[in-house]
């Protein structure tokens, strides 16, 4: 049994109650509005054809694939596997589009508000936390502890792999480090979820079983997977070699039904680290930026990884009795962040020259530090930062503040969006003045605050973008994306957005991670025993709808502590009928200045689904004036 439930903005109108039926199943579902939560109830999901034995699943992530860039010539396995099934055309990550942020939604089926990983990089509430208290997610000692610290899964949430595994399914996770663990955050110690990433071989990477060392090599194949290269052709296929010579046979022939996750590190890998048009401004006639030869290459790459899994099921019997959900994490865009020097503190510090200048790492630490005149200091190598004379934290994180024991600002970037927390308790006053800087800044489009702190001009409460839930880990105050636009004349629109970006990375290179609709739009498909066949599907889904969805067919109990959840994708399966869908905006009050935050979003079946947000016209995808 799946039980999910989705908070309501407040003030929202409550949907009535009333029974859905569920393609194929024996029971019904009851939406059910009680105290401003929508909570849906399965009392049976299991289609009547797979009552007896559910079909296996397989969830194939391409990290940081766009919708656009499946075409038969880039990504041929890929795009005939959309046409073969279920087209989603009205996919969406989940914000901020960041890895680890979808992979906990992927996994659990929360939404952030509920999983508390609000970023790959967070602020876990404590100054004397592992290296540093502002951690980086992809990595599974950073995991083991964020799992120490919050009561043993820092999710708080059951993931679709541990309910699985709790009910008798064969289980396993391979591939990128970081989002391949979080598909089954407790299982550490290779006795439970096999989980096999890029760290496998390393002090740092979790434990492999002996008879699975001894298979991969018995299968000619090295302890230690490559290193990540752009293209990202050598591991990646490295790691389908261990999942197809070795994971799979093992899945076949212990006979149980199976849940297989495979994450794909490209094109994420090389559209992030191309560098056909480093430090170049794009244009659409030099095809630099992610459209170059580099992000192609990784594009074909996945596909080529795809490919690859599909043929193995293929000649071990198991295309037929397995369903396969296709996802990516997030979109992408070309960062362009060079800007002249009365733009940004940061860029004014940096250079003495009128010239244009790419902001360095930690720049909106920097530009907050400089506003309020206090001191900086970078908790990742924890020594004061001289930012007037130029230097700049070494991740992009920053406790602002006197003391660096108690900071009043700590900011953490996340790529395309940044953390903002106020640790103080008088945090009021530090919250206006910051919101007041932001909504200045030519970077920055689209601010959402902690609904604490109430109505703010120029935000958007965090419950809006369902960030504010029943999150073990601290809530930020503010998060906001930065500002993005469409590269001359380039097209598809959704192919050619570029965006500021708080990150090492320099411009002309890839980066995610924003509210714009070229970062949300992620490419999504499945096939399979229980989907629909050349159907595309127009109602709008997410990641979060992914194990909801799967829970269901693989007949599996699954009780959420959180109420923002992802919903059934029904219309998808074997005899689903349309959902109804409609389309929203938000519109904050204006600041001083006029700025306002515009949030368009979708709704079906109870759910939201979020498009764009930002202030109009510093926003690819964002609609209205």
């Amino acid at each position: 049994m799946w039980r999910a439930g989705a908070g309501l903005v407040k003030g929202a109108t409550q949907l009535s109650q009333r029974p859905v039926n569920l393609p194929g199943s024996k029971g019904i579902y009851d939406l059910e509005a009680t105290d401003s939560r929508l909570i849906l109830a399965l009392t049976t999901a299991l289609p009547a054809s797979a009552a007896d034995k559910p079909h296996n699943v397989v969830v194939f992530v391409a990290d940081g694939l766009r919708y656009d860039s499946v075409t038969p010539e880039r990504a041929p396995a890929l795009y005939a596997a959309k046409k073969r099934g279920v087209d989603f055309v009205n996919s969406h990550s989940v914000y901020p589009t960041i890895t680890t942020v979808n992979a906990s939604a992927i996994a659990t089926g929360h939404y952030i508000g509920d999983t508390g990983n609000f970023g790959n990089s967070v602020f876990v509430g404590r100054l004397d936390f592992g290296k540093t208290s502002t951690p980086f997610l992809e990595d599974d000692e950073v995991l083991g502890l964020m799992n120490a610290e919050f009561g043993g899964n820092y999710l708080n949430e059951t993931t679709l792999l541990a309910a699985a595994r709790a009910a008798g399914f064969a289980t396993a996770a391979i591939g990128k480090t970081g989002p391949t663990a979080i598909q089954d955050v407790t299982a550490r110690d290779g006795t439970q979820t096999l989980v096999i990433d890029d760290a496998i071989g390393k002090p740092n990477g979790l434990p492999v079983p002996p008879d699975i060392a001894r298979a991969i090599a018995d299968a000619g194949l090295p302890p230690s997977a490559p290193k990540t290269a752009v293209p990202n052709t050598d591991q990646n296929s490295y790691m389908i070699a261990v999942a197809t010579k070795v994971v799979l046979p093992k899945l076949k022939a212990g006979g149980k039904p199976f849940v297989l996750v495979f994450w794909s590190r490209d094109p994420d890998a090389s559209q992030h680290g191309t560098k056909d048009s480093a430090a170049k401004l794009p244009t659409a006639q030099s095809q630099y930026g992610i459209n170059g030869p580099s992000a192609v290459a990784g594009v074909r790459d996945a596909d080529d990884t795809f490919a690859g899994l599909m043929g193995a099921l293929k000649s071990q019997g198991l295309n037929r009795t397995t369903n396969v959900f296709i996802t990516a994490d997030h979109g992408f865009s070309t960062i362009v962040k060079s800007v002249n020097r009365n733009t940004s503190k940061a860029a004014e510090f940096e250079t003495d020259s009128g010239d244009p200048v790419d902001l360095p790492s930690g720049f909106v630490a920097i530009d907050i530090a400089s506003e309020l005149n206090l001191p900086l200091f970078d908790p990742n190598l924890k020594r004061n930062v001289d930012y007037r004379a130029g230097h700049h934290t070494a991740f992009g994180n920053g406790f602002i503040g006197n003391d660096p024991k108690a900071p009043e600002v700590i900011v953490v970037a996340n790529g395309g969006s940044e953390l903002i927390y106020l640790p103080a308790h008088n945090s009021n006053e530090r919250l206006h003045q910051i919101v007041d800087f932001l909504t200045k800044q030519i970077y920055v489009s689209g601010i959402f605050v902690d609904d604490k702190y109430g109505e703010i001009p120029g935000t958007l409460p965090m419950s809006a973008i369902n960030y504010r839930g029943s999150a073990k880990t601290p809530q930020p105050a503010i998060i906001f994306s930065f500002a993005s636009s469409a590269l001359p004349g380039c097209e598809p629109l959704l192919l050619c957005a570029a965006e500021y970006a708080d990150t090492s990375l320099k411009t002309g290179q890839g980066m995610h991670g924003s509210f714009s609709r070229s970062d949300t739009r992620n490419f999504m498909a499945a096939f399979g025993p229980d989907f629909r066949r050349h159907f595309a599907d127009p109602a709008p889904i997410s990641n979060a709808d992914i194990t909801p969805t799967l829970a269901g067919l693989l007949h599996l109990d699954i009780m959420p502590k959180g109420a923002l959840t992802g919903r059934v994708i029904s219309e998808a399966l074997k005899g689903g009928k349309p959902v109804a869908f409609t389309r929203e905006h938000l519109v904050s009050r204006p600041a001083a200045n006029g700025r306002v935050t515009r949030l368009d979003r979708q709704s079906a079946g109870g759910r939201r689904y979020f498009d764009a947000a930002g202030i109009p016209g510093q926003t690819v995808g964002l609609s209205g004036p």
